[in-house]
Parts: C-alpha cells; structure tokens; sequence
C-alpha cells in the first residue's frame, strides 16, 4: 500500500496596497447598494429628486484678496512676495521642493522672481545676510534652512531680510 503525501502551502500573505484595494472594492460595492436601496426606498415619496451632490449645496468658495505689499523697492517686496508663498505652498527643507508642493526659501525666491536671476541672487544676499545676522554658525541658506524643525523662523528669516532691503532702499 502507498501512501500519498501532500504537501499543504501556506495561504497567500497579502501587502498592505493588496488588503486597502480589497477594502476599497468591498466599501465601493457597499456603497453602490445603499445607494440603489436608498432610491428604491425614497421612489414613492413626492417631490423625491435625487440626492443633490454635495458640492451643489455650498456656497461658492471664497478667494482672499492678495494684500497689497508693503514695500515699494524691489528686493524687499520680492522677498515679501517669498515669505506669501512660503506660507500658502508650505515650507520644505532638504530639497527645492516637495511632492506637496512645500518650497524652500530659495525656490519661493526664485518663483517669485518670474524668471529676473539677478534680483532673485540680490535677494538671496539679503536673505542670507539677516540669517548670518543672527545665526553665525549658518554658512548658506540650504544649511541652515535644513537645521530648521518648522517654518516659522524660516517666514521670521525672510520677513526680517524684506524690511533690511527695504530700510536701505533696495
């Protein structure tokens, strides 16, 4: 008499983007059939429309006025326009930027120049003379813009070179 072996393999471990896609499918076939109940069940009632989308029922989203900068020279209201877009696009250190869109001080500089290298340049030299200022240790801006833990000392750095550019009328 022979006997036979099997050999028995493990069950199939799944990643993690493998058990999310299977969730998302199950949620997606879920959701499908709430939603065919939900007409199905509301079909009698009068006046039953479809349930409008959500972006229908909201007011139209409001776009802020861009304040009008405070400084007439050109430096200073570059580095101005800078620290703006720091704060809108968000703050990156260790790169020119991120797949977020976050920049730099010197990608914030640079976009704002439009393209104008030399008052882009002019306006690092600023930025880099206040940082010095109160940081002897930093030797350049991405230095010492990647010892930064958050933005706020790096909008602080910019806010401070614009006024400095502005006091000695560049």
């Amino acid at each position: 008499m022979s006997t036979a072996t099997t050999t028995r393999l493990a069950p199939p471990v799944l990643d993690l983007d493998a058990r999310l896609a299977l969730a998302d499918a199950a949620m997606s076939a879920r959701l499908d059939q709430a939603a065919v109940a939900f007409e199905v069940n509301t079909a009698h009632l009068p006046g039953a429309d479809p349930v409008p989308h959500i972006a229908e029922t909201l007011p139209p989203a409001l776009t802020p006025a861009a304040a009008p900068s405070p400084y007439q020279t050109p430096i200073a209201d570059l580095l101005n326009r800078a620290r703006i877009r720091m704060q809108t696009d968000g703050w990156c250190r260790d790169a020119l930027f991120d797949e977020s869109g976050a920049v730099c001080p010197i990608r914030a500089i640079r976009l704002e120049a439009h393209g104008n290298r030399h008052l882009a340049d002019d306006a690092c030299v600023y930025l880099l003379d206040r940082i010095q200022a109160d940081f002897t240790w930093a030797e350049t801006i991405p230095s010492w813009n990647a010892a930064q833990t958050s933005a706020g000392p790096v909008l602080l750095a910019l806010e401070r070179a614009a006024h400095h550019a502005h006091t000695h009328g560049k």
